[in-house]
């Protein structure tokens, strides 16, 4: 994304000829040697310029793209969660959720690590059955289901190609939650089984 305040290299030439002193030995007209010295400044200096724009967006995880790799060595990505050949929003997306994965066991925390994945979940807890709150038609859980937990996500979860944040070479679309179901086993807490259900 270009800055505001990007110039072109016409834009510096012109600058660099107003800062030459005056005097008939400093020539402005297109053919002189002081002019094509500063053409060439003035290229570079734009070159430049262009890309320590870019730098500001490969600055952040969520829109980087030629220090994306260097975002992914730094938190241990990819880590075979995202398949052989992941696009470029995805790559992108776990490194977001990695980074603002502050750690957590609660309901919401699951729920937001799985949103900036990409993915819409619910979360179903399970108590064991108690006399006292127990109702007729209310299933029977021993204690072992005290520490399970459900996962509801819809039965394809479908990531677009976008024309602006995607590669050329990328499908124009992707979907699966096998990235959703390897990443938040990864993260759940030991003790804990984590069921999975799709469409429901």
């Amino acid at each position: 994304m270009p800055s505001p305040l990007s110039r072109t290299a016409a834009d510096y030439l012109a600058a660099l000829k107003a800062l030459m002193p005056s005097g008939i030995v400093w020539r402005r007209d297109t053919g002189s040697t002081q002019v094509r010295v500063l053409k060439g400044v003035a290229t570079t200096v734009a070159r430049l310029r262009g890309r320590a724009d870019y730098l500001l967006t490969d600055a952040f995880p969520a829109t980087a793209g030629e220090l994306l790799p260097e975002w992914e060595d730094t938190l241990g990505l990819p880590d075979g969660c995202i398949g052989d050949e992941p696009t470029l929003q995805q790559r992108q997306a776990r490194v977001t959720a990695r980074l603002a994965a502050t750690g957590g066991q609660s309901v919401p925390y699951f729920i937001a690590f799985a949103a900036d994945l990409g993915y819409a979940i619910t979360v179903e807890e399970f108590a064991p059955a108690r006399a006292d709150a127990l109702c007729a038609d209310d299933p029977v859980y021993d204690e072992a289901w005290a520490h399970t937990w459900r996962v509801h996500a819809p039965e394809t979860t479908l990531f677009e190609f976008g024309a602006d944040i995607s590669c050329a070479d990328e499908p124009l679309a992707t979907w699966g939650n096998a990235a959703l179901q390897c990443a938040l086993s990864r993260i759940r807490p030991a003790h804990t089984v984590i069921q999975f259900a799709y469409g429901s």
